[in-house]
């Protein structure tokens, strides 16, 4: 028996994202990057040069024209999809298939893919409705946790000691690495672009949704944007309105952490003078020459040392006392070394104080 494919609504679909063995993005790559489904693959009927055509072609030459010469097009699309990235998918694999409103282009590929025998389903709404879903639920969704917010000065390796907590059982919300940018003006990450605005939402989104609202979720003292992308305004009031833990450690242990998380800066001197050059207006030309000049062998710690003290303490305490009213309160723990023993007691201790009942259950 031949059979359609099935349309589902967004309340459902996300419900169950899981119970998909693959899900379909039907839109052109560029859609696909500036944001997607999570798990979704880029299966685009049109890619981003003939969807332009096609509109254009249904504006000047009508619906007609358009749909034929698009139907061209999305057939031998299909066709290649079938016998190239579709062609391991096994026969009673379940599919979700979306485009920008769930119209023609998802409709194309579901029904070849619902008469090959895949049981398929169609996004209602497509990713638009996927996109409206998201936004209503970073709305709801942040006021809902208890948020440990794990607060220290530049360099006392909150990162990594949240990174040893999520493996220690605790719920770990780590925001620089969905924006992957370490918050600040020297945090840009070579070779790995941010995502875009809309996707760091659905990556926070994604994240908070499989957390536990009965638990507490650690994260880390975040300023509203991390690099380019803004933290979703629910999430920023309620990690601010939050108790808080402090993380202290030497300052010949962040200059070493420091210089650990940022080769690429000891490696390239002149991609560093180009981040620094950010802060001429904070700091003035001679001040950042006076940096620059002990930013070479011999002298990195020092340089270290002289930036967190002229610069980057003093404005992360003025940010803390600013917007973080549970820091006076803060319970605090101390990180005595940079090396790998020194951050598991460390990362345990902070555990202990934000969610005990991680090591227990461990």
């Amino acid at each position: 028996m031949i059979k359609d494919a099935a349309r589902t609504t967004i309340d459902d679909a996300v419900a169950g994202l899981a119970r998909y063995d693959a899900i379909l993005d039907a839109r052109s790559p560029a859609e696909y990057l500036l944001d997607h489904v999570p798990g979704a693959i880029s299966t685009p009927v049109l890619d981003d040069v003939e969807r332009v055509t096609i509109g254009t072609m249904y504006k000047e030459r009508g619906a007609f024209d358009a749909k034929r010469q698009g139907a061209a097009i999305v057939a031998r699309r299909i066709a290649g999809l079938l016998e190239g990235p579709l062609a391991a998918i096994a026969r009673d694999a379940r599919l979700l298939v979306y485009c920008w409103r769930g119209g023609n282009r998802s409709g194309a590929l579901a029904t070849v893919l619902a008469r090959v025998g895949w049981r398929t389903a169609i996004l209602e709404g497509g990713y638009r409705a996927f996109r409206r879903f998201v936004l209503d639920d970073l709305e709801r969704l942040p006021g809902g946790f208890r948020f440990a917010v794990v607060t220290g000065r530049t360099g006392s390796g909150k990162s990594l000691l949240l990174e040893r907590a999520q493996a220690l059982g605790a719920q770990v919300l780590d925001l620089e690495a969905l924006a992957r940018h370490r918050g600040s003006v020297l945090g840009h990450l070579p070779q790995n672009p941010q995502p875009s605005q809309k996707h760091f939402e659905t990556l926070v989104w994604d994240q908070l949704r499989s957390f536990d609202s009965s638990r507490p979720v650690l994260v880390e003292s975040e300023s509203r944007k991390v690099g380019q992308c803004q933290l979703p305004p629910r999430l920023i009031e309620a990690m601010r309105a939050s108790v808080c833990v402090r993380v202290e450690a030497n300052d010949t242990v962040r200059a070493r952490l420091l210089l650990a998380e940022y080769p690429h800066f000891v490696e390239d001197p002149g991609l560093l003078a180009r981040r620094i050059a950010a802060l001429a207006g904070q700091h003035g030309q001679a001040t950042l020459a006076r940096w620059l000049a002990l930013a070479q062998p011999g002298s990195w710690e020092q340089f270290v040392g002289t930036l967190l003290s002229e610069h980057y303490d003093p404005a992360y305490d003025r940010s803390m006392q600013r917007n973080y009213a549970g820091l006076a309160q803060a319970q605090s723990i101390v990180l005595e070394d940079c090396d790998g023993d020194a951050l598991d007691t460390a990362a345990r201790a902070l555990v202990r104080l934000a969610d005990p009942g991680a090591l227990a259950s461990r």
